[in-house]
């Protein structure tokens, strides 16, 4: 359970810190995404202790969908704003996504230790 605490209070933090740069600086990205790029430099730097943050982080993963609705629900609200530009959103909808999904997919290959496959079991012969 204090597994769990220490690793939400460091990803509060991090969302803090990102929060506060964004404030203080003045940029034009959410504080969300600036929290994240600290997390991921963070954790490369071996800053903080991983197994807390992924106690605290595996459960939210289970309610991702709950916290990205309010941003989906809001955009049926500027629906009238995208009236005659709904093929440059639904391009822009899927080339993100693929973009977002081939990254990934990239960054796994990249991140993850290539070790030796494991070979299937043979079928003895009869």
């Amino acid at each position: 359970m204090i597994a769990l605490l220490r690793g939400f209070l460091w990803l509060t933090g991090v969302w803090l810190a990102g929060e506060t740069l964004v404030v203080l600086l003045d940029l034009p990205v959410s504080a969300g995404v600036v929290g994240m790029l600290l997390m991921t430099a963070l954790l490369m730097l071996r800053i903080g202790r991983l197994d807390d943050i992924a106690a605290a982080g595996q459960p939210l993963i289970g309610l991702l969908a709950m916290l990205i609705m309010p941003g989906v629900v809001g955009v049926f609200f500027l629906a009238d704003d995208f009236a005659g530009q709904w093929l440059a959103v639904a391009v822009a909808l899927m080339g993100g996504t693929l973009a977002s999904v081939l990254t990934t997919l990239l960054l796994m290959r990249r991140c993850m230790p290539s070790g030796p496959e494991p070979e299937t079991p043979k079928e003895p012969r009869s």
